[in-house]
């Protein structure tokens, strides 16, 4: 048994997606080179297994592609990620606009193709706050579906929280007794609790999705000038918005016996800085610990800098470096109402928590398969004895009569 967060509704329902590349490219036939590099790739492909899973947030759009590799573990073949800023504008407007979706679709085209090449088993793509929170989320999700054939589904906060948990599973500290999980997107930030049970594992038992996501905070807090972050001001709205969350774990109260995980580009960038990367190393920040006392002071010193040097660091970047702030605010409102020691930090979440759901399906689904095998041949075979001793089966379960 693992450490997955108990979640009672497995929803929304997993799908099978394989349209994605074969409709991208349904209208025109392929070439007869192409068609046999299709079956050459088909061919390297049978024997394996691969997965993919497509987070489509309000600020970057990710994919995995993995291989199952024994178990319930996978390896990554391939993936994908670029921001591009589908939620620019939203807070003003309550529409995505019209430079958003192209910029999304661009990069879905890409998504799609990498999909297809790969030969996917089943994936399962999915978008998030800003699809769900804007007036024309719904014709967007159908013009990806006509642009690109990919089918998104649309999931809520609650499903956004159980799967990012899930994905943070395999970093859960077993000697502590609650784990606060937060992941700060574009425009939302998830945060989670899960408590250990008399078995020793971690059930979610309470979480929640806000309206905290890095583009909102900066759009409605900060200034045009280049150190006019807006930063008290987003941090007084994320301890207001943290309220009610925070309040219902009154019951932690021993910093020691609590682990707090962020995922999110945040404090993965936090980290990094933290750790003198000249760039921006996977590798490295994924599962590490980082002192409190060196993110407050990280978080302090990036606050003294313009948006202009703040884009010179190579772990923070142009495309980062107006919302980075915005997220270091909601890290210091968690932090201020439990002070641990250290922090983890985890670059995985959503798209680990998809594709672990996935594969596990697919075990208990081979479990179940391999049962009805056996018992399909256990009857075979006593029907075969039955019948040697001229004794019937039909409407006796192989009983003789």
């Amino acid at each position: 048994m693992s450490n997955e967060p108990h979640a009672p509704n497995d929803s929304p329902p997993e799908r099978d997606d394989m349209a994605a590349g074969r409709e991208a490219n349904s209208k025109q036939p392929p070439a007869k080179n192409q068609s046999k590099n299709h079956k050459s790739r088909q061919k390297s492909h049978q024997g394996r297994r691969l997965y993919a899973a497509l987070d489509l947030g309000t600020n970057n759009c990710r994919l995995l592609i993995v291989e199952r590799d024994g178990g319930n573990g996978f390896r990554v073949r391939d993936g994908f990620s670029r921001i591009v800023r589908l939620g620019e504008g939203l807070e003003r407007t309550g529409r995505l606009s019209e430079d958003a979706m192209t910029r999304t679709i661009a990069a879905l085209r890409i998504c799609a193709g990498k999909i297809r090449r790969a030969g996917i088993s089943r994936m399962r793509c999915v978008a998030t706050e800003a699809c769900r929170g804007a007036e024309n989320g719904e014709d967007f999700i159908k013009r990806v579906k006509r642009d690109t054939g990919l089918r998104l589904e649309i999931i809520d906060g609650k499903a956004e929280a159980e799967l990012a948990a899930i994905g943070c599973g395999s970093l859960f500290n077993p000697d502590v007794d609650d784990i606060i999980l937060f992941d700060i997107g574009g425009g939302s930030t998830e945060v989670s609790r899960m408590s250990r049970q008399e078995n020793s594992f971690f059930k979610l038992v309470d979480s929640d999705s806000l309206p905290l996501g890095v583009v909102r905070l900066a759009e409605r807090h900060a200034g045009i000038g280049p150190h006019e972050h807006g930063y008290e001001g987003m941090l007084s709205e994320s301890e207001t918005r943290l309220q009610k969350f925070m309040d219902r774990q009154s019951d932690i109260t021993d910093m020691s016996r609590l682990q707090i995980i962020g995922t999110s580009g945040t404090v993965t960038t936090l980290a990094a800085v933290q750790l003198g990367l000249a760039k921006y190393d996977r590798n490295v920040v994924d599962g590490c610990t980082i002192a409190a006392g060196d993110i407050t002071r990280v978080i302090g010193d990036l606050r003294g800098l313009s948006r202009d040097e703040l884009a010179a660091n190579p772990c923070i970047g142009s495309q980062r470096a107006d919302l980075v702030l915005a997220g270091c605010a909601v890290l210091e409102a968690i932090y201020r109402r439990w002070p641990v020691a250290e922090f983890s930090v985890a670059d995985r979440g959503l798209r680990e928590g998809l594709l672990l759901r996935m594969i596990r399906s697919d075990g208990r689904r081979g479990g179940r398969g391999a049962n009805r095998n056996r018992n399909r041949n256990r009857n075979r075979n006593r029907n075969r004895k039955n019948r040697s001793h001229g004794t019937s089966s039909g409407g006796h379960n192989g009983q003789e009569t």
